[in-house]
């Protein structure tokens, strides 16, 4: 599938759905999938601005320990909204599995990295070559750790990779198991401030790290409704944008992390409003499913524009 194809396709999708949005109903209940990572949905549950634009409506929130365990909830019907890294929607699609995308955030090129031992030799992602590299398959430290790959200029079967989830990946790394760990903030702020790591390379010029909203087909169809959600996103950035010191200590106490942690996660964030997929995002997507697709690395290529949310007038 073109590039120009692609980016026509979801033009068309897109202005649909832009158009058809009116007055939100307030739903019984709204059942909200997070991760650690989630830093938009974390604090958002933490200001409690949903819950005030939605009274009476019963919010549930619910954490996951990345985007493929959220997104199989997602797709079982234990969730209705979700926000995830570039992969998992990938992933879900091409095993089949019911979700939609409904939003996303602007890129944030420097918020993840493939992680060494400060004394390892590796220097370069070429010695990465034969070696096991530790992430949570199915996330955007998979296509992080696709795309140093072939930066490197090597094979997929160059490398040796190990499918755990951050927790034990990082466990796993600390006893010797592998020699490297690629994962996302804040697991990767963390072991930055902590110097037990170094990063072997960040993801800047190897992805853009995009976070995608992505809704059950019931909630999809609910422009109205996904339209407050988007505004009280946006108005949550706001707030983190006007009084970082105090969003900080928020988000370090929801995640147990020390606020040295949360800041350094902070100042590479940037702005994050939220807001309907772009042409361009939906673009970007498209090139990490057709990398995973060639790799084979899942079951069958996709078009990323068959998952976008389509209302009808």
């Amino acid at each position: 599938m073109s590039t120009q194809t692609t980016r026509r396709a979801a033009v068309a999708i897109l202005a649909t759905t832009a158009a058809v949005w009116t007055r939100a109903q307030t739903p019984q209940q709204l059942r909200i999938g997070f991760q650690k990572g989630s830093f938009n949905l974390a604090l958002l549950k933490s200001y409690g601005l949903l819950e005030q634009r939605l009274p009476g409506a019963r919010v549930q929130w619910t954490e996951f320990p990345a985007g493929p365990q959220l997104l199989e909830a997602l797709a079982l019907g234990s969730v209705d909204l979700g926000a995830t890294g570039d992969a998992p929607p990938v992933f879900a699609q091409a095993a089949g599995k019911d979700v939609v995308y409904v939003g996303a955030e602007p890129p944030k090129p420097d918020s993840s990295a493939v992680l060494v031992k400060p004394d390892s030799s590796l220097k370069t992602l070429a010695d990465l070559k034969g070696r096991r590299i530790a992430f949570q398959k199915g996330s955007s430290a998979h296509f992080l750790t696709v795309q140093a790959v072939r930066r490197a200029g090597l094979s997929w079967a160059d490398v040796q990779p190990v499918y755990l989830p951050p927790a034990e990946a990082r466990a796993a790394f600390e006893r010797g198991s592998v020699d490297a760990w690629a994962v996302w903030d804040p697991y990767y702020a963390a072991a930055e401030i902590s110097g037990e790591l170094r990063a072997l390379a960040t993801s800047r010029g190897l992805t853009n790290n995009n976070t995608f909203y992505l809704a059950s087909h019931a909630l999809s169809r609910q422009p109205a409704l996904l339209k407050t959600l988007f505004q009280v996103l946006t108005e949550t950035d706001a707030r983190v944008q006007a009084d970082r010191r105090d969003a900080v200590q928020r988000y370090a106490e929801f995640a147990g992390l020390p606020v040295a942690t949360v800041q350094r996660m902070v100042e590479r964030r940037g702005a994050a409003p939220v807001g309907p997929l772009t042409a361009q995002l939906v673009s970007e997507q498209q090139q990490v499913a057709d990398a995973f697709a060639e790799l084979g690395l899942i079951p069958r290529p996709i078009r990323v524009v068959d998952a976008l949310a389509q209302v009808k007038a």
